[in-house]
């Protein structure tokens, strides 16, 4: 057996995973997705410098860098292009899909019936006026693509809203609204591997932005019957090999489920317990990819 990594060499979240696989004594290599060559009639059909991917059992996906549209669908095409080969991609390239843009996880999560906080998005100026009203003139404003809090801004005044919606426009981005839900500056990260809960965490915060990376304070949670469902709900409906689910729990009452990461970190949730996350995430893989 041989596992692929699609990353970067050095980071954190590769070199645990790496140093999992090495450890049962699993081959593995480690490459970075914006190198890929793609063959149609000729082989190998997808490589990496000299290292052809369809000699690999599965990959896993740890990274995929910002670019152009072109360069974005083509990684992700390329990963499809994989699996129809017979490679086992973690997470797929529909969970990939499906995680990556707020609004096709959004709206998953609500046709599943999962709680999850009013949205309205736009590419009109006008309409993003209306909706900073509609949902109350207390709103998060969020980039459609993007992970640990970068570009996420809160919005609760109308002239604060006219310059923040006129630059977007002038971007051509499109509006992603959300209501802002009191929150007491804290929220909880449930972590779904293989249909299990192996471990969750409260990220507590100074402001309202609850992310580790921009500084919130991890703690160890021991999930309640009524997380571990949601946690494994929403991982399912985005049908995730593994996941980090981000959950608020509203101040008045009640539980959303904001988003689910198809490429989630867990550094700061491994600080926080015992469990070795990497090493669960290789039994999961090592498990499907030998089926």
């Amino acid at each position: 057996m041989r596992i692929g990594v699609l990353g970067s060499r050095g980071s954190w979240h590769v070199e645990t995973l790496m140093r999992a696989l090495e450890e049962r004594g699993v081959p593995v290599d480690c490459f970075p997705i914006t190198r890929l060559v793609a063959r149609i009639s000729d082989e190998p059909r997808v490589r990496v410098g000299e290292q052809a991917l369809e000699e690999c059992d599965a990959i896993i996906v740890r990274s995929i860098p910002g670019g152009s549209l072109e360069q974005v669908i083509f990684r992700v095409d390329a990963l499809h292009r994989l699996e129809g080969l017979g490679i086992r991609v973690v997470n797929s390239a529909r969970t990939i899909e499906r995680t990556v843009d707020k609004y096709y996880t959004s709206a998953l999560l609500e046709d599943a019936g999962i709680p999850t906080p009013r949205t309205v998005v736009t590419e009109r100026f006008d309409e993003a006026m209306r909706a900073f009203h509609e949902l109350g003139g207390d709103i998060v404003v969020k980039p459609l693509f993007g992970s640990e809090g970068r570009g996420v801004v809160r919005v609760c005044n109308e002239d604060a809203a006219y310059r923040v919606f006129r630059a977007l426009e002038l971007g051509r981005y499109v509006f992603y609204l959300q209501e802002f839900i009191p929150h007491a500056n804290w929220d909880i990260r449930v972590f779904v591997v293989g249909g299990e809960v192996i471990a969750a965490m409260v990220r507590r915060a100074e402001g309202w932005k609850t992310n580790v990376a921009r500084g919130a304070v991890a703690e160890l949670l021991k999930p309640t019957d009524e997380l571990k469902k949601l946690g494994l709900k929403a991982s399912a409906v985005l049908e995730a090999d593994y996941a980090g689910v981000d959950i608020l729990k509203a101040e008045g009452g009640g539980y959303y489920v904001t988003e689910v990461n198809g490429i989630p970190g867990w550094k700061g949730l491994q600080s926080t317990t015992g469990v070795n996350i990497a090493g669960r995430i290789i039994e999961h893989v090592v498990r499907i990819a030998a089926k």
